[in-house]
Formats: structure tokens, sequence, C-alpha cells
């Protein structure tokens, strides 16, 4: 729980507050950037909510940060804002909320189909969302996509009884299914793996309908405005994530949805396949 005393001095006056315990991984300030921002090496209040919207995205952020480091005096929100999650970005796809220390924050996401639910990474074994996830359907799966990200998925197994999905590469065992191989798996008509290994060794996405869900392989920069990725949280191969990168612009996608970074969304496939060979671009000179 956060502690006023310990609370950065960089946040503005006012019933929000971020702590020293805060680890910044980004969650609160990518989901309520209006209240939230990056204050270098941790999260900060730049604007106290103006309005009840505001105010209960804000609340929402709180209950989302994995180590509790958001505090606030108005606790009026809290109760409906832990009973907010899976929060819709689409009509079937929802962010978790509930992030998790184990996976540094690392976002995960529900999709909701009628042929049975998939979890993307593994969100906090929370029990207001583990309501709210039986409420629309259970989950008939869980795709891990890398080592670090998953979080509570053992909880997860035990609740909804869930196939665990991951890439043997990674060398986690005891799932139920370990793919193997860098070819594209299909999980269904509507759900296609792609291994994108260099991140780690077993690192790989979920492209579903035009939502690709990568993991800590891609996401949006919003600093430097363009998809990105990271030479210095690379755990095995910086050359073999670059080739995997450019792999991608094979799929046809309007949505990247990651686990760490922001999301990014654009009006058409084509306009994303421009957007990531200019990164790809930028990445190989860095």
């Amino acid at each position: 729980m956060a502690r006023r005393a310990d609370a950065h001095p960089d946040n503005v006056p006012g019933p929000f507050f971020v702590d020293r315990t805060c680890i910044d991984c980004g969650t609160c300030y990518q989901f309520a950037p209006a209240t939230f921002a990056d204050g270098g090496d941790h999260a900060k209040v730049h604007a106290q909510p103006d309005d009840p919207a505001a105010g209960l995205r804000a609340s929402m952020a709180l209950v989302a940060c994995p180590v509790g480091s958001i505090g606030t005096d108005d606790k009026a929100d809290l109760a409906t804002a832990s009973r907010a999650f899976p929060h819709a970005l689409s009509d079937d796809v929802f962010f978790c909320g509930y992030t998790s220390d184990k996976s540094f924050g690392a976002w995960s996401y529900l999709i909701r189909r009628p042929a049975g639910n998939v979890l993307m990474d593994s969100p906090r074994a929370a029990e207001p969302l583990m309501k709210n996830l039986e409420a629309l359907g259970g989950v008939a799966s869980l795709v891990l996509s890398h080592q670090d990200d998953v979080a509570d998925h053992a909880a997860y197994r035990a609740r909804f009884g869930c196939e665990r999905i991951m890439h043997r590469a990674d060398g986690m065992t005891g799932l139920e299914r370990l793919v193997e191989g860098d070819e594209p798996i299909p999980l269904a008509e509507d759900l296609l793996l792609i291994p994108t290994p260099g991140h780690t060794a077993g690192s790989l996405c979920l492209l579903y309908r035009d939502y690709l869900f990568t993991g800590d392989h891609l996401w949006w920069n919003p600093d430097k405005g363009r998809l990105s990725a990271s030479r210095t949280y690379n755990w095995h191969s910086w050359p073999l994530q670059l080739q995997s990168l450019e792999k991608l612009l094979a799929y046809d996608f309007t949505w990247v949805l990651p686990g760490h970074g922001g999301i990014h969304r654009t009006g058409s496939p084509a306009a994303m396949r421009t957007d990531l060979e200019q990164a790809i671009a930028v990445l190989k000179r860095s």
C-alpha cells in the first residue's frame, strides 16, 4: 500500500500520488496519461483528475499497479475500479489490469471468443478479476509470450483448467502444450502463433484477426513516435530479434498490443507495415 510520507516530491498536489516503491513499469501513465506521467526512473502524478471519468481512470491505474505504489486520499472510486477489469479495448479484446510484479508490470489481455476465451500472458491472480473472467465465459487457453511474463499462470490453470501454451525454447516445464520450431502454428482459424525468437529464445507473438499480441518483442514508443524494441533489454540475440521483426511484415494487422510499452493502432495493415518497416530501419542502425 502506498504511503503519503514516501511520495515522490514531483507529484502535483492533490489526492493521488506515487510513492518511492514505484518500479517504473509504465502501467499507470500508459493507461491513465491524463493523470500520470513518466518521471524518469519512476511514475508521477502530473495532473490531478478534474472530472469523474478521469478520477475513475486514475483509480483503475491504482488497481492495476503491480506493486501498490499509487495512493489516493479519495477512496470513492476504488471499489468500482477494483471491479472494472478486464477493460474493453474493443468488442472482444480486453486489458486485464491487475499487473504483477512477477512480470515487472507486463500487461495481459483477454480475447473473448465463442470457441473459447484466450488469455495472452498472465495477470495477477486477483479475485475480482477472476470473478469477472468467469462471468465472461472463463479461460480456455493461456498463451505465454515468453518466460518473463508468466506471473500467476499456475493460479489461472487451477481456477479455469486452461491449456497453457508456450514455446519449448524458453525452458519452462509442466505446461500443457509446448510448441517448437520457427514456423507459424495455427491454434484455430482465428488464432496464429508466430515464433519470434530474439528477446528470449522462445519469444512468440499471437495474431488474432487484426490484433498482434507481442509480449516484449515489439511496442509503441510514444516519446520517439514510432514502433520500437529494446537492444538493452534483450536476453537472447538482438540480430535474431531483428530478423523476427522482419518476419512480421508478412502478416496483416492494425493493432500492436504489447506486454511492455504503448499500444499502437493504425487505420490499415498497409499503414502498420509502413510503421514497422520504418522502425526496423531505425533499429538496424542502433
